[in-house]
């Protein structure tokens, strides 16, 4: 991992590649949306998955029209992963996954039935040791999750309402974190029972560090792959609500380095025309959720530097603008 740095706290404000310091990590991408595409980046950071994977996904409220497709999860289980489990918690809001029977029927009704899903708080709870925190010393997550040798972030990066985007940070920040407890600690503070109302860069540096906390659990056993396609500025939390897609699908990303994969999937849509990717990226910097990239970096937990490899053109090193080209803007 990197030294800490420091780096701009706004979370407002995007960093551009020529100021960031420090090391590049490799960040894979493919243009193929589909579950061969899914196949052949995961292919490229598989090799650190051992033992018995918890495959972390966001499984989506009832009849969410945004979340990864099924047979691209259900195809990569079968060729790479037959002996995974998909893992989720319940959610700290009241809504289709708010309990565990609750959370159950809602797996039913979305289709997630090709393989055992886990809901890691469904028993109990644990804490997991947080290393350099500001704000937390441990966190509180489902105790399943124990249970695993390795882990799997494979993410549907879109926007927040509250986080600005949702990358994998977010999808481990929030996702491990027990309904109850975990969640709790994150979105609120002591005498301030509302979620709505904690600032804004404390949010994204308390769900950073509950995110942390997990990847150290499985270091050196644990990949990142966030899928760019249906990018509603909505959590796919919102379901049905979610706001209608404005925002061209770009590709898959993936890397070994959870703040690197996350920077080049920002970075791919703020390489894109300003009219494609308006509402996207005043969603994430009127939340400031740069700020989860910046104390990323100052937690140690990756590189913001990176090369980005090209799957699709034999392995050349890109840059954001070369890969989304020739993405295909949405009618507005």
């Amino acid at each position: 991992m990197t030294k800490k740095v420091v780096t701009r706290t706004d979370g407002n404000q995007y960093v551009p590649y020529e100021k960031r310091t420090g090391n590049e990590s490799i960040v894979y991408f493919t243009r193929d949306l589909s579950a061969a595409g899914l196949l052949k980046i995961y292919d490229k950071v598989a090799t650190t998955l051992t033992g018995r994977v918890g495959v972390k996904l966001h499984t989506g409220e009832q009849h969410g029209p945004n979340i990864i497709p099924r047979p691209w999860v259900q195809e990569l289980l079968e060729k790479r992963l037959p002996e995974a489990h998909i893992i989720e918690t319940n959610t700290y809001y009241a809504g289709d996954r708010y309990t565990t029977e609750q959370h159950r029927k809602t797996l039913e009704v979305n289709g997630w039935t090709f393989a055992p899903v886990d809901i890691l708080d469904e028993d109990s709870t644990m804490m997991l040791p947080v290393k350099g925190g500001k704000w937390f010393r441990e966190m509180s997550v489902g105790n399943h999750l124990e249970n695993y040798d390795s882990f799997l972030a494979l993410t549907h990066f879109k926007g927040h309402t509250q986080g600005g985007f949702g990358g994998s940070n977010k999808n481990i920040g929030i996702g491990c974190a027990d309904g109850r407890i975990g969640k709790a600690m994150i979105h609120t503070t002591p005498g301030q029972p509302n979620q709505w109302d904690i600032a804004k860069e404390e949010f994204m540096e308390r769900m950073t560090e509950s995110c942390k906390a997990t990847i150290d659990r499985f270091a050196g056993h644990i990949a990142y792959i966030n899928v760019m396609r249906n990018m509603s500025v909505s959590c796919d939390c919102e379901g049905v609500a979610a706001q209608p897609v404005v925002t061209p699908n770009v590709g898959i990303t993936a890397s070994l380095d959870i703040l690197a994969v996350d920077q080049a999937s920002v970075d791919l849509v703020y390489a894109m025309k300003e009219q494609d990717h308006h509402d996207l990226v005043e969603r994430i910097e009127s939340r400031h959720g740069l700020r989860q990239l910046t104390y990323m970096q100052e937690l140690g937990m990756g590189n913001s530097k990176y090369v980005l490899i090209d799957l699709d053109h034999d392995g050349q090193r890109i840059t954001p603008a070369d890969a989304i080209k020739d993405v295909v803007p949405f009618s507005k």
